[in-house]
């Protein structure tokens, strides 16, 4: 393989990931109904982990129809006693996410997946435990403050890298799965894809 590899997501953690992990790369958009997507996979029977790993799919085929090369595409849910949850849309709703995350565990999915002319030449899924901690509402008071509409980007309402960490009390998994990538089987595989040195 030869080129740059593209990302086909504008997130900034799984853009740091790439950078931080020495991988070279262009970042783009991908041109993927993401809602009629879930809608048409949870109709179908998939479950969060499958809905993660068809979008990952569905990105990096549709940017890889736009640009040559290899191109990644990646994706995570959030599943709560089975159901897939979405990203907030206000600062109440992400409260009230909150709140109903309180003690309780969730499960990540983090996906990626590879393509080249529209094809999918390679996918993976990890998953992470989330334990949260019974914590108080005038911490959810500070940390909503402290965090503000950026935590609407993330489906879970928190940044582990950022003040989210105080959510928790123990993860079970992988930190760039939490993150929203599964970093080393894709590392692995652009080894074995020749964009990284072996």
């Amino acid at each position: 393989m030869t080129g740059t590899l593209i990302l086909a997501s504008k997130s900034a953690a799984r853009r740091a990931m790439l950078t931080g992990a020495g991988v070279p790369h262009q970042a783009t958009s991908a041109d993927v109904d993401e809602g009629a997507l879930k809608v048409g996979l949870l109709t179908g029977g998939a479950d969060p982990a499958g809905v993660a790993l068809a979008l990952a799919r569905a990105k990096a085929e549709a940017a890889s129809r736009v640009h040559a090369g290899l191109v990644l595409g990646s994706d995570q849910t959030l599943d709560l006693d089975g159901a897939l949850i979405d990203k907030a849309d206000s600062l109440d709703e992400a409260r009230a996410r909150l709140v109903a995350f309180r003690g309780k565990g969730h499960v990540l999915h983090s996906a990626a997946a590879l393509a080249a002319g529209g094809k999918t030449v390679w996918s993976a899924a990890d998953s992470a435990r989330m334990q949260v901690r019974d914590f108080s509402d005038a911490f959810l008071d500070a940390y909503l403050t402290a965090e503000g509409e950026a935590i609407l980007s993330s489906v879970g309402c928190y940044r582990l890298e950022g003040p989210g960490a105080q959510l928790f009390d123990r993860i079970e998994g992988d930190y760039f799965t939490v993150l929203g990538m599964p970093l080393w089987p894709v590392l692995r595989e652009l080894r074995a894809q020749g964009v990284l040195a072996s």
